[in-house]
């Protein structure tokens, strides 16, 4: 597995994904009408993160699921992190 390219990085960036300072990674909040909703989001996104064999680190209070997403085994963004955020993106529409 390698790091992302810029391409990778600009299509996480295009898709709403901030890159963190500090580190090789990204981050998105994700809202939703209530807790029921941003549970169910974060139990969809655990399955296929399991399915990956890539796990997102993430907080949630209330309605708002916070994520950030890097691969420790390549100190940086790799291709999973673009597989799981594209994934994400979808389950939370």
């Amino acid at each position: 597995m390698t790091k992302l390219d810029d391409d990778g990085r600009k299509s996480l960036t295009d898709a709403g994904w901030t890159l963190v300072d500090g580190r090789d990674a990204v981050t998105k909040t994700y809202e939703f009408k209530n807790f029921i909703e941003a549970f169910g989001f974060m139990t969809k996104a655990a399955i296929w993160a399991e399915k990956l064999n890539h796990h997102p680190e993430w907080f949630n209070v209330y309605k708002k699921v916070e994520v950030t997403l890097t691969t420790h085994d390549v100190d940086g963004l790799s291709e999973l992190d673009a597989k799981l955020a594209e994934k994400m993106d979808a389950l939370a529409k």
